[in-house]
């Protein structure tokens, strides 16, 4: 698949852009992730205080589908060993942050792959799923556009990323949730302080 010619049309835009825009993408693009780790603990602290160990599981699955999409990204870049935009497009407007190492291949994007699995694993775990997604989804892709805009990867790259990340979170979410809620309960039901307070004793546990 060859978004070259898109590659050109957004990295020009990107550099005719104000100062201010331009740095609020690299900030976006280098900093980003750590909201979705935000959002992550915040949902894991809502589940504390439920009832079901099923909704502490979903909260603590949702990050670890997130380390299993950034694995498997991993995976493919090291089989498909496609080059870097902003080394092999030519014609194209200089990156706005520097390219990054050769043998740093371009196919997928890790961190499309990583926002695209935090978006639907967040989405499955929250209490309100519908609500967040429409946080989450928009967030992913515009880390996923912030990768293509800073000329560090094609469009392809940061599609596939969100689309092998999303994927992975929606089959690995709900096959790991029963095995882990089965863990929060025992874990609540031991009593240790530890222990509960990692999973929460539930609404029913409080004086």
């Amino acid at each position: 698949m060859d978004s070259s010619g898109l590659y050109r049309d957004i990295t020009r835009s990107a550099r005719s852009a104000p100062a201010w825009v331009q740095s609020a993408f690299e900030v976006w693009t280098e900093y980003g992730l750590l909201l979705f780790g935000l959002l992550f603990i915040a949902v894991w602290w809502r589940a504390r205080t439920r009832a079901d160990p099923r909704a502490v599981a979903l909260a603590v699955v949702a990050p670890l589908a997130t380390a299993l999409a950034y694995v498997a990204s991993e995976l493919v870049k090291s089989a498909v060993d496609e080059e870097r935009p902003c080394r092999a497009v030519a014609g194209a407007s200089a990156s706005l942050l520097a390219c990054p190492a050769p043998g740093d291949w371009s196919f997928p994007s890790n961190h499309s792959a990583i926002a695209g699995a935090a978006a639907v694993a967040l989405a499955l775990a929250a209490h309100r799923a519908g609500r967040l997604a429409l946080l989450t989804v928009p967030l992913a892709a515009l880390m996923a556009f912030s990768r293509v805009f800073v000329g560090v990867h094609y469009p392809h790259d940061v599609l596939a990323g969100l689309l092998l990340g999303g994927a992975l979170a929606g089959l690995a979410v709900p096959a790991l949730t029963g095995p882990i809620s089965t863990i929060t309960t025992a874990m609540r039901a031991s009593g240790g302080r530890a222990a509960v307070w990692f999973t929460g004793p539930g609404p029913a546990r409080r004086p």
